[in-house]
């Protein structure tokens, strides 16, 4: 008999959740203005809403907490990390910030100017952002089949080629800031970026004069997916990988919360000397000193740890067989998701789950909503919401996806969880006709307004045809 499979790891401490009733849910929903940001971490049963510092730490990494220096210059655990970053990534250069968006804030302080532009693959919500923030716009080369959800392609985060030279052809090259790819690409629905188009992409960028960065966060689950979908890479190291992805780039942006399997913590690693002093300059003004960079040294030291961590097969094999468990379970209840399934979360179609409503209804995050009151289980819209508003027009932006991200924190929830999940989406979805009135906004941000929105019922469907 073929043994089946087990975790790489047991279960060392546990946390108590609390299952609410669904009149609880129903009246908290609506309290938190139908934002579930805006929901209490008590008021959720299982929450997906993000893997973004969300993960448990090893015994390893607690062990790296109780022995972080805490000096404000030149800590022990700063050099720790410094080490691992060169030894993984191969860059002898960086700077250590908070989380994610404080290393593009810092880099892109730098970078980005009034009138830029920054290809990319389906840049995410901060990325975006901060482009848009200082005036500059974001353009997505994502291949044309990242946007059909039951299209199974190997490599649905690959930059379309002749997207990205039509940019260069048509922006002259002191107005193109970078080439920013992000690995896995997280708003097509986790999906990976092929070695080969990597090649590809950082040759153009050479051939026109342009950077070429990484938007890192999950660095080692795209390195996974080359590995076991790529041809001529079966029987190489996660580490050999990495190391081949990162010799084609300039410089690197990393969230730590993700791959780095701690609960706070980012940086900037980069191959020019010159360039990380002038963003040193913005990080001391942002961040902290240049060799803490807003974080403590115990955190420095766990993530340094972290990062070797991440590298391991059996670790990886693990993460990303519990996504793709979540994945086929959904599939066998008739759920339309993204295919392949992703690296850190399973992404509904809520424009095939719920095509009765109108798009201006906001489909992904009525469907959220749904699922929250349904089980309590929290995920998170990636669709017209999160797009904001147009800069120049300030319409609203619609996606060609409307996704349910269900984001699973590492080495967290068991299978069962998984099933609960699944489960609870399935009576959602067997009950999708009946869901007849979706969202509509109230108050809202300039930008990044999806972490803060304020919402309400809309007209239901029936009414507005009268």
């Amino acid at each position: 008999m073929e043994l089946p499979f087990a975790e790489p790891y047991k279960i060392k401490m546990i946390e108590t959740i609390r299952m609410s009733t669904r009149e609880e849910r129903q009246a908290w929903i609506e309290q938190a203005g139908f934002n579930l940001f805006n929901l209490k971490s008590d008021q959720v049963f299982i929450d997906l809403l993000t893997d973004s510092g969300t993960g448990a730490m090893s015994d390893r990494q607690w062990a790296e907490i109780m022995t972080g220096d805490e000096s404000y210059a030149g800590s022990a655990s700063y050099y720790k990390l410094k080490s691992a970053i060169k030894e993984i990534f191969g860059f002898d250069h960086f700077l250590p910030t908070h989380q994610g968006r404080a290393a593009e804030n810092v880099l892109f302080s730098v970078l980005v100017k009034e009138g830029d532009v920054v290809p990319g693959n389906s840049h995410f919500d901060t990325t975006k952002g901060h482009i848009e923030f200082r005036k500059a716009h974001a353009i997505d080369c994502t291949i044309d089949e990242a946007f059909d959800t039951e299209i199974d392609h190997p490599f649905k985060g690959n930059v379309d080629l002749g997207k990205l030279e039509k940019v260069f052809k048509t922006y002259p090259k002191e107005k193109i800031s970078f080439v920013i790819v992000t690995l896995t690409c997280n708003s097509s629905g986790g999906q990976p970026v092929s070695l080969e188009n990597l090649k590809q992409v950082s040759a153009m960028a050479k051939k026109y004069g342009a950077l070429l960065l990484y938007d890192s966060a999950r660095f080692a689950e795209n390195a996974y997916f080359i590995k076991k979908r790529e041809a001529g890479q079966q029987n190489r190291s996660i580490r050999e990988i990495v190391a081949d992805m990162y010799a084609l780039a300039d410089g690197m942006t990393m969230s730590s919360k993700k791959d780095g399997i701690v609960n706070i913590g980012g940086f900037i690693a980069l191959k020019d000397e010159e360039l990380l002093q002038k963003a040193s300059v913005f990080n001391i003004m942002f961040e902290g000193f240049i060799t803490y960079g807003g974080m403590a040294g115990r955190d420095m030291a766990a993530l340094a740890q972290g990062l070797n961590e991440v590298c391991e097969y059996d670790y990886l094999n693990a993460r990303i067989g519990q996504v793709a468990y979540l994945g086929q379970l959904l599939t066998s209840y008739g759920i339309p998701v993204q295919k392949p399934y992703g690296g850190h979360a399973i992404f509904i179609d809520a424009n095939r789950v719920l095509s009765h409503l109108p798009k201006e209804h906001f489909r992904a995050q009525t469907l959220a909503v749904e699922l929250y009151i349904e089980g309590g289980v929290r995920g998170v819209e990636i669709g017209a919401i999160m797009a904001d508003r147009d800069p120049d027009t300030r319409e609203n932006r619609y996606p060609a996806l409307e996704l349910v991200r269900l984001a699973i924190p590492r080495r967290v929830y068991t299978n069962n969880h998984m099933e609960y999940v699944a489960a609870a989406m399935a009576n959602v979805f067997n009950r999708r006709a009946s869901i007849t009135s979706g969202m509509e906004i109230e108050r809202e941000a300039p930008i990044l307004r999806h972490f803060t929105v304020q919402m309400k019922r809309s007209v239901p469907v029936a009414l507005m045809a009268q």
